[in-house]
């Protein structure tokens, strides 16, 4: 591929690559991290309290909503 045509990645834009999947990898983590406690919970028999884990883990979701799709003032 002759050189001219590929855009040259500064470092700033490197660094934000970085931050953003570094931001996703910690969004994945928590996500993670409900279903773990949420099984633990279903597994003692303590229903209730999965439910609020899986409600706890759909807002914050819904409050993520730049790390699953950047929005307009993020770019």
């Amino acid at each position: 591929m002759p050189s001219g045509s590929s855009p040259q990645t500064t470092k700033s834009e490197v660094d934000e690559l970085v931050d953003e999947l570094e931001k996703a990898e910690a969004y994945e983590q928590r996500l993670r991290q409900f279903i773990v406690d949420a099984r633990d919970k279903l597994a003692s028999g303590d229903t209730s309290v999965a439910l609020s884990i899986m409600n706890e883990a759909l807002r914050y979701i819904d409050c993520a909503t730049d790390v699953v799709a950047p929005t307009k003032e993020d770019k």
